[in-house]
Order: C-alpha cells, then structure tokens, then sequence
C-alpha cells in the first residue's frame, strides 16, 4: 500500500513485493547449476566459489571472484549475471543494471536473468522495461506465478491499476492457491478503497502462507488505513516475529511507529519513526554528511547544529515548529544552520532572526538518492540531524506542543498587498480552499475526498472562495462554476506551486483556510492563519487528540469511518455558514 505523510501514514510500504529474489538459495542453485552445465573452465571455478560467497553474503569476496571470472572470459554470461547479483545485493543498483544487461545481451534465453532484470528495473522505477521483458518471460511460461505477479506490479506503476486487478484475479480463477498474487491483488484492491475485501484477500493469503511476513504486515496496514490502530499493530507485530527479509523491516517498524503516533503512544511513536533513517526504508534519502550525528540525550548547549529538512515540503513546514525550542536549547552560544528546500529559505530567513538558513538538493548518485547542503561544506558543523529527529527530545509528549501562536513570519508587505487587492476585487468573508496534494498516488488518493463531495461547502451563502490549491486544478475549478454556480477566485499574479512565500502572506489576508494538509495548508497554518483541517480518520498526526498539537489554532474534521467524507463536508458547511454565511 502507498498512503502518505499527514493522512493515514507517511512513507512507502512494502504493500505490492516482488517475488522472487536474486540470492534466494533457489536462484543461486539455479544459477550455480547452469555455470556448471555451461562447462567454461576458465570461469567456472571462481563462479562456483562467488556463489558460496553470495550464500555467506560477503559481497566484496563475491564480487573479486566474479572480476577474476571476467578477465579469464569477458564474454561470460554467467559471469556478468552473478557480479549483478553481487551489485544489487550491495545496493549498487546502477552497477548492477549494467551487468544484467550484459548478461542479457549473452544469455536472452536463461529466465533467471530476465526475472532478475527485470525485478531490478522494477526497484529502480523503469516499470516499462520490466514489463517487456516480464512478456518475454511470460511468452514462453505462461503459468509463471513469479511473472504475473511482477508484471502486475510493473502495469500498476504505470497507472494501470484495473489491467493489473484484471490480470491477476484470471489467473488465480484458473490456478488458485497463490498466496504471494492474493497478497497482491489485496494492496492493488485497497488501492481502490475497498478496504473489506482487501482485509478478506489478506487474511486468506496470511492463513494459506502463516509465514508470509508481507501478508501479514498489509493485513496490519490495512487495518491501520481504517482506523484501527490497536489491531494494526498486533497484525504488525506479527509480520516483525516472523521475521521479514532485512530489507522489508524498516517500513513496518516505520509503520507501526504511525499506528503508535495515532493512538498519542509519543514514547514508542517516535522511536519506531527513526526507521525512516534506515537505508532499507523505501522513502530514505542519504545525507552526505560525515560529521558525527545528533542523539536524543546530547547536549546541545553552544554547539553549532546542522538541522535537515526531510520528507517533503509540508512536513519541513510542520517540523520547523521545533525550531523555537530548539535555539533556546543551543543558548547564546550556540549556531543553529537549518537546510531546507530552496522554496523555503527566504521565508524561514525571515521567521527565524539569527538562524543561518541554507538550501539543500535532493539527487541521484549511484542509484541512490542523495541529499546534499552545498552550502555548508564538510566540517562546517559540530553535529547534524534530521529535523525530525528532534521529536523524542523537543515533543516527548503531546502536551509539548507549543500552545502560542505561528512560528513563520509572513513578508508583511504582501500581506498588504493582498488585503488591498482582496478588498477591492472581492466581498468578504473569503476562505481559501485547498482539496488535494500534488502526489496523488492509488494509496494517497485514498486520504482525500472527492471534489464532488465539496458541494455543501460551496454553497455556503455569502462567501467568497479564494483557490490556494496548487497543481492542475482546472476541472475541478470548472465543476465548481458549472455545476454549483460557484466561482473559486484564482488569485492574480501569483504561482502557487512556486512562490511559497506569496501564497504564506496570501493565506495571512484571508478569513479562513479550509483543507486537507499539504504544503499550502501547512504554510498558513505556520503562519497562524485561522485554518480548518479536513483529515482521514486515524491521521496520525493528530497524536490521538481530536485536535492538531502542531498548531494550535487549527479546527480538526475527521469522518467517523473510512473515507466517509460526505457528513464531514456536511459539517465544515455548516459550521461555515453558521460563523461566515451571509457576513460581509
């Protein structure tokens, strides 16, 4: 499954895994038998001993044999498939395309390689490679469980959700008792909101596999995408003892630290949501950092601290509220340098006096992505941290939270700016309106209403809408004014994906803000906006309160089951009508 940051959970989980797995002892036998068959005594020898290697996991040994293997016959097939093996089990990702692929070009006939690529593409995104090449797969078997299972997958990171569904459920009606497709029909199904049969493909897949660590971690994370938390992480537990391949733990751990959050368990809660630093995490990014890392109990007392941004654009904004707590923490002899997305660092210079603010970048690097701070060169600091790591020592606690009033510092001259321009275009009271992220994958999609269900609120008499959503929001503006009568104003000369700062002070001359948590919703709650949060049942960062412990000010809307957003719409509509209907 695929929800995200701010509504049920943040993070990729390992909801849709692959089968199969290139140092699987099946697959190395496999392999370690074909080298055999091939007969090249040159490089037969230090390929038998690398494959013992890969079973000890010693991957650098693996790797000198498999080169050695190479100068003695560089046209060894095998040679090149198992120095890939070595490759992607180093994390070296885009060292082991290029070997697979040359092992391709010699071997297009060994399944192995093709299955192995083509499961490889699948981690490094390239979806439509791996489906030519799970096709070429499937042409020749056709009842591989191992293929339909990866091209539904490979289909579904292209969009193609219904296609993946459709294939999966023929093939299990003519060969059934699959339970690694029933584990994946049941994410793809959840996916699409019917969680019930989700939980029902699950739990079918968990009692035909009990040792199926996945199964039993999506039944867990299916539970907890409904709301129940306590029983998610009974399920999540379960998929832990069994235990996981290394590789899958960091996502449940990470999970079960968002289902603890979700009940206000803050102590366990933040000590499960340091698995986001794991490199095993699907959402990791690497600090390039070499300096010695923060930890909760350190002091922080005249040290010069490089604090990260992390996660996404809103979360920086969210967690920028320990920032405060944080300078009193350093004291007057202590540096604080803060590295943000670029957006951001005009507006966090403002709001934090004396806070050196620089840019970090997010890119690729060996496969890998990577976080650099350009800015602040090696050595430039005492200790770094991850913003978020601040938690457990600055909100140990819900009652932690800072009760004042914004934290970000809005240009007051464009604040002026759009008063003036709203009093002379528009009649008050005017609210702003947000509705959906800018990431809206089949899991995140789940956490937002559809636009229809806004109808109620559009209605309220005497308002005047201001759109403050990002993105693409064309059809949705069009459906509110041909189908509602409502015309959602775009403000004039502004970028509202772009120019954080103007749509920070845009938020400060409105009357209110209503919407679900994104980058925009968090830049006006920042700033102390008057805000209305509507969120999914269970949102986690609501740490067990029927309010919002980040800021304060906020009015939370919650539905009482799963995606029942028509009475939380109902009543963000009347409350609107009851405190701004017919004002002006």
């Amino acid at each position: 499954m695929t929800a995200r940051a701010g509504e049920a959970h943040p993070g990729g989980l390992p909801g849709l895994p692959l089968m199969g797995s290139s140092v699987s002892e099946t697959a190395l036998g496999e392999t370690a038998r074909r080298i055999a068959d091939a007969n090249r005594t040159a490089a037969a020898s230090a390929l038998a001993l690398a494959i013992e290697a890969l079973r000890r996991r010693d991957l650098e040994e693996a790797t000198t044999l498999c080169l050695q293997a190479l100068g003695a016959d560089e046209q060894s097939g095998e040679a090149w498939h198992v120095l890939a093996i070595a490759q992607e089990a180093r994390k070296d990702f885009a060292t082991a395309l290029s070997c697979y692929e040359a092992a391709f070009t010699l071997l297009p006939d060994n399944p192995t390689v093709v299955l192995n690529l083509s499961r490889l593409a699948l981690t490094m995104g390239l979806s439509e490679v791996a489906e030519k090449l799970i096709r070429v797969l499937l042409a020749s078997d056709p009842g591989s469980a191992e293929g339909i299972n990866n091209l539904a997958i490979a289909l579904n990171a292209q969009g193609r959700a219904d296609e993946a569904i459709h294939l999966l459920r023929t093939f299990l009606e003519r060969q059934p008792g699959h339970p690694n497709l029933l584990n994946t029909l049941g994410s793809l199904v959840a996916d699409t909101g019917d969680l019930e049969i989700a939980n029902l493909l699950f739990g079918e897949a968990v009692r035909m596999a009990p040792g199926m660590a996945s199964a039993a971690y999506n039944l867990g994370d299916n539970l907890l995408v409904m709301g129940q938390a306590a029983e998610a992480i009974v399920r999540i537990n379960a998929a832990l003892d069994i235990p996981p391949p290394p590789e899958d733990q960091p996502a449940m751990v990470f999970a079960r630290a968002i289902a603890r959050l979700s009940m206000g368990d803050l102590s366990e809660g933040w000590k499960d949501y340091e698995a986001r630093n794991d490199p095993n995490w699907p959402g990791f990014i690497r600090n390039l950092r070499t300096e010695d890392v923060w930890r909760p109990g350190m002091s922080l007392t005249g040290r010069r601290l490089l604090v990260v941004g992390e996660q996404g654009l809103g979360d920086e904004v969210m967690f920028a509220g320990l920032l405060p707590d944080l300078i009193e923490r350093l004291g007057p002899g202590g540096e604080l340098i803060l590295a943000v997305e670029p957006r951001l660092v005009g507006l966090m210079a403002r709001s934090f006096r004396g806070v050196r603010i620089e840019p970090h970048r997010v890119g690729e690097a060996g496969g890998h992505r990577v976080r650099i701070v350009p800015g602040v060169p090696e050595g430039g600091c005492d200790l770094w941290t991850p913003i978020a790591s601040l938690l457990p020592e600055l909100r140990p606690t819900v009652r932690s939270f800072d009760a004042g009033g914004g934290y970000l510092t809005p240009d007051p001259e464009r604040v002026s700016h759009w008063r003036q321009v709203l009093q002379e275009t528009t009649p008050g009271p005017r609210v702003g309106l947000l509705w959906k992220s800018a990431v809206l994958a089949a899991g995140r999609k789940r956490a937002f209403s559809p636009f229809d269900a806004w109808a109620p609120v559009l209605r309220t008499p005497g308002v005047t809408f201001i759109n403050l959503q990002y993105g693409d929001c064309e059809a949705e503006l069009t459906m509110a004014r041909e189908r509602y009568g409502v015309e959602i104003l775009h403000p004039p000369g502004i970028d509202l994906m772009q120019d954080l700062e103007g749509v920070t002070a845009l938020s400060g001359a409105l009357d209110l803000v209503i919407g679900f948590s994104n980058t925009s919703f968090n830049l006006a709650a920042a700033a102390g906006a008057p805000a209305w949060l509507i969120a999914a049942r269970g949102a986690w960062t609501a740490l067990g309160t029927d309010g919002y412990p980040w800021y304060p000010q906020v009015r939370l809307y919650q539905p009482t089951a799963f995606a029942d957003w028509a009475p939380v719409l109902g009543r963000v509509a009347a409350d609107l009508a009851r405190e701004f209907g017919g004002a002006g």
